[in-house]
């Protein structure tokens, strides 16, 4: 063999080995372990924050003027408190009136009720014919009916008397006013409004497929527009379900109001119970393509990219609902950085 020939071969020796890039370095990394984790199950809902109950305060007499309001939106008020006052001087002279005329029926009662005491002791005396003994025990009678009447009539007039003075039927908030200084008012006319015991309550709406969930007694958390989560209990699930929506409410009893108001937007959460689920780190899984992913290691030092399915996140941790097993070992971090197969070398200090 010529040196000519030799050296092409040398050449071509060195071209190739030139050719074939350096194999890829192991990455260090770190793993875990899934860990088996107790995460309390819940039902998102959106709704409305209402009063437990709202009273409706009215007038309860009419033809009367307004003197006096003695409350405003946002004041808090005990049971019987007095609200608001309406002229007294007009019912006052009708109880005067009607304190008189009883007094008159009394006087002529005791009178009717002599005669005919009278008319019964000598009625077999002769001295009166039948018809007039029976005249006095009917005059009696009717004294006696009569005397009946006004009392009734004082009574209902003492009652309107009362109704003068308008009271708080509840302890609460007054929530709107439409009483007006010096009106005259009409029997029934709404003067306040109140939120009964301060009591609020979170309207939730679900489907009615979670309907069958959740049960009273069970704890929500609600999330106002503004402000801190405030807690609250399922208190009544309503009968019926919207046959429109096919959505039901849910009636939760907010525990303390703090910034919510009757009226606002909240989210809230229904908390069904605890359920074991698997987590993982958030760093231990790969969103990539619009699929989640993690890499196991596998007996020879090389990562098996693996898809799995997530739930929930809590904090730093996220549950994997399907496609790992509890006992797999996941690469924790640097998972951007691998490929299915890839070689990687544990960390001794990270392995777990």
């Amino acid at each position: 063999m010529s040196f000519r020939l030799l050296a092409c071969i040398a050449l071509v020796h060195v071209v190739s080995a030139a050719a074939q890039p350096a194999g890829k370095p192991a990455l260090t990394v770190s793993l875990v372990t899934p860990q088996a984790q107790e995460w309390s199950t819940q039902i998102t809902a959106n709704g409305s924050i209402a009063a437990w109950q709202e009273a409706i305060i009215g007038a309860e007499i009419g033809g009367l003027r307004l003197d006096e309001v003695a409350v405003n939106v946002g004041d808090h008020v005990k049971r019987g408190q007095v609200l608001a006052r309406m002229q007294r001087d007009v019912v006052e002279a009708e109880l005067a009136q009607s304190r008189a005329s009883l007094a008159e029926a009394e006087a002529a009662l005791f009178e009717a009720k002599t005669n005919a005491d009278r008319a019964r002791q000598i009625k077999d005396s002769g001295t009166f014919s039948a018809q007039q003994v029976d005249r006095y025990i009917t005059s009696e009678a009717t004294a006696q009916a009569r005397v009946e009447v006004l009392k009734a009539k004082l009574r209902a007039d003492q009652l309107r008397m009362d109704k003068t003075v308008v009271r708080a039927p509840d302890d609460g908030t007054i929530s709107a006013r439409s009483a007006t200084l010096g009106a005259v008012l009409q029997a029934g006319q709404e003067l306040f409004r109140l939120i009964r015991q301060d009591r609020l309550e979170w309207r939730a709406e679900l489907p009615a497929a979670d309907l069958a969930k959740v049960k009273p007694g069970m704890t929500a958390q609600v999330f106002p527009a503004s402000g801190e989560p405030i807690a609250a209990t399922v208190r009544a699930l309503a009968p019926t379900v919207d046959p429109k929506t096919r959505n039901a409410l849910v009636y939760a009893d907010i525990k303390t109001r703090g910034e919510a108001r009757p009226g606002m937007f909240a989210r809230g959460e229904i908390r069904l119970g605890a359920q074991k689920v698997l987590t993982l780190p958030q760093g231990a899984v790969l969103l990539r393509d619009g699929f989640a992913y993690v890499f196991r290691l596998g007996t020879d030092s090389r990562v098996l990219q693996t898809k799995v399915t997530l739930g929930r996140r809590q904090g730093e941790r996220v549950e994997v609902s399907a496609g790992l097993e509890a006992g797999s070992q996941v690469v924790v971090s640097g998972v951007g950085f691998l490929a299915d197969g890839d070689l990687v070398r544990v960390a001794p200090a990270a392995a777990r």
